[in-house]
C-alpha cells in the first residue's frame, strides 16, 4: 500500500501561481503512476493530469493543459502539480491518487489510493 499526503493548497489571485505536492510512503512510490483530480462545490470529481511510472508520460484535460505541469521526483517519493495563470473555475478540492495496475489513466476509478485533498481557492 501507498500512503499519499497532499499540501500547497491556498488563496490565490486570478492570473497567479500555486504548486501542489503530494507525498508518498509506503510501497515503492516509483512503480505507481499518478494523478491528480479535483472537486468543486457541488460538481463531481474531475480528471487533472496523470503520470506514468515508467516512462514519465503525461496527461492533461483540457481545461488545464498549457497551464498545468504534472512531475514527480522518484527519489523524494513526491508528486507535483505547478498550476499557473489561475482562473476562479480552478477553485475546488486537488487530490493525488495512485494506482499500480493502469497507467497515468484519466479515470478516477481506476486508481487505487487517494490523498485527503487539498483546497485551492482562486479569486477574481
Amino acid at each position: 500500500q501507498v500512503q499519499l499526503v497532499e499540501s500547497g493548497g491556498a488563496l490565490v489571485q486570478a492570473g497567479g501561481s500555486l504548486r501542489l505536492s503530494c507525498a508518498a510512503s509506503g510501497r515503492t512510490f516509483s512503480m505507481y503512476a499518478m494523478g491528480w483530480f479535483r472537486q468543486a462545490p457541488g460538481k463531481e470529481r474531475e480528471f487533472v493530469a496523470a503520470i506514468s511510472w515508467r516512462r514519465g508520460n503525461t496527461y492533461y484535460a483540457d481545461s488545464v493543459k498549457g497551464r498545468f505541469t504534472i512531475s514527480r521526483d522518484n527519489a523524494k517519493n513526491t508528486m507535483y502539480l505547478q498550476m499557473n495563470s489561475l482562473k476562479p473555475e480552478d477553485t475546488a478540492v486537488y487530490y493525488c491518487a495512485a494506482n499500480d495496475r493502469f497507467g497515468g489513466t484519466t479515470t478516477d476509478s481506476e486508481y487505487d489510493y487517494w490523498g485527503q485533498g487539498t483546497q485551492v481557492t482562486v479569486s477574481s
